[in-house]
């Protein structure tokens, strides 16, 4: 529901009664993940989508029903062999919905943090007890929480904490507990939606590639800063999209600034007095991805002049250089866009290979690890 929040936001504030249809479980190649939402209001307005199209019809439906009888209900939609003119999905996967009205609660505080950028997670019982149904539950990064789940009283505090563990690990699923909080008595999922500040995309190098992935790393949802010493090339004139333009040398800024386990590093310099001393100190953070831009010769005597300063061989397998997939790239954009693939195989965990003959899922489960095995999502 967090993933159409700007638009939910308005209606709010406009008094406007609306339902919500969630994803909360998929299976096979769906193409939708959990959270994924579509709303409808009492005007029949809709906005979002739970499947690309397959099933939209039905679920718009459904919405509207939740409207009239206000009743919280969770269908399954699959695809069926025996009737072609069932509805369905064309892909072969299954996905469950989640659809309730919504009428208060914890619903606008949700919605006015995830526009507002302040990380909180909204827990909904999306399976268990019928009375407990969509009950929601909205939980803050200090461990404070608003609403209730309306079971057992240790539900609400073991629900909080399972959801404050998403949340700091910016991740939307779903999680099973018992009815009584505990790990054992009558089950129920929980759906966890976690609203994070948008990702960090540090641009090194204030040159017309960079301008390229700028765009890119925008469209992606990434918050996006250019950094370069060189104050006549780090302009505003030259990079209008950038979220933030820093003038210092790039290793000086890094050592000062915060990042997390979802920050990407782009280093485009390709000039050893800047990429040898950002690289030492990129190479020993917790970021998701460090690329260096340079042909293969650069490459070779960055890494020389990396180890002479102490970069480990370990810390070296880190580093995505030449940077970006093989795509042939020659323009900027086309550049960026290489880079851009990269970092998202890196995130989702894709091979980078063409899907066209290829007998690997479409939808992976978790980001590679350096050495290419797929690792965790945290």
């Amino acid at each position: 529901m967090l993933d159409i929040a700007e638009e939910l936001h308005r209606w709010v504030e406009q008094g406007r009664e609306f339902a919500v249809a969630t994803v909360v479980a998929v299976g096979g190649s769906a193409p939708r993940q959990p959270g994924a939402a579509l709303a409808v209001d009492s005007d029949g307005t809709a906005i979002g989508s739970v499947s690309g199209g397959c099933v939209e019809g039905a679920v718009y439906e459904l919405c509207q029903q939740a409207l009239e009888n206000g009743e919280t209900v969770v269908e399954r939609f699959g695809y069926s062999d025996e009737d072609a003119f069932a509805v369905g999905l064309t892909c072969g996967g299954v996905i469950d919905i989640l659809v309730t009205p919504v009428r208060g609660g914890v619903f606008p505080a949700a919605l006015a943090a995830a526009v507002s950028g302040e990380a909180a997670a909204l827990a909904r019982i999306v399976s268990g007890p019928t009375d407990l149904m969509g009950r929601a539950l909205l939980v803050h990064p200090d461990g404070t929480y608003e609403g209730g789940l309306g079971g057992h009283p240790e539900l609400d505090r073991t629900a909080a904490g399972e959801a404050l563990a998403m949340l700091d690990a910016g991740r939307t699923g779903t999680v099973e507990i018992g009815a009584d909080g505990s790990r054992c008595g009558q089950p129920l999922t929980l759906l966890v939606e976690s609203s994070v500040p948008a990702p960090r995309m540090i641009v090194f190098g204030a040159i017309d590639f960079a301008s390229a992935l700028v765009r890119v790393g925008k469209f992606l949802g990434y918050h996006v800063t250019v950094c370069d010493a060189r104050p006549v090339f780090a302009t505003p004139a030259r990079f209008p999209e950038a979220d933030e333009i820093v003038v210092d040398w790039p290793h000086r800024y890094l050592e000062s600034t915060e990042v997390d386990g979802r920050t990407v590093l782009c280093v485009l310099t390709h000039d050893a007095k800047f990429d040898v001393p950002l690289l030492e100190a990129a190479l020993k953070l917790p970021v998701a991805y460090v690329g260096a831009m340079g042909s293969r010769r650069t490459h070779e005597d960055r890494n020389k002049r990396l180890r002479e300063v102490g970069v480990t061989e370990l810390e070296l397998a880190r580093l995505r250089s030449p940077i970006g997939l093989d795509l042939g790239a020659r323009t900027p954009e086309e550049t960026a866009l290489s880079i851009a693939a990269e970092i998202v195989a890196g995130r989702r965990g894709g091979s980078g290979t063409s899907l066209t003959g290829a007998h690997t899922p479409i939808h992976h489960d978790g980001p590679r690890a350096p050495d290419g095995r797929i690792g965790s999502v945290a």
